[in-house]
């Protein structure tokens, strides 16, 4: 895995635990959704310099790469 393509799947496994982190308490997830923003960004970045964008296969296979766990996203 190159450092780009590794840079993009860490920045989406952020973002990932950062959304179930603020959307944990249905109650308060809409007061959390802003801080969302900059994971969003971060990820977004990550996947256009490592040419990901449009490469949901490719890059889901880097993900599961780091974590085995994680389901399909294809």
């Amino acid at each position: 895995m190159r450092d780009d393509e590794l840079a993009a799947a860490q920045a989406y496994v952020r973002l990932l635990e950062a959304t179930r982190a603020a959307l944990a308490d249905p109650d308060d997830g809409p007061l959390h959704v802003p801080l969302l923003a900059s994971p969003i960004a971060e990820a977004d970045g990550a996947l256009r310099r490592a040419g990901l964008c449009g490469n949901e296969s490719r890059f889901f296979d880097l993900v599961r790469s780091l974590r085995p766990s994680m389901p399909g996203g294809h």
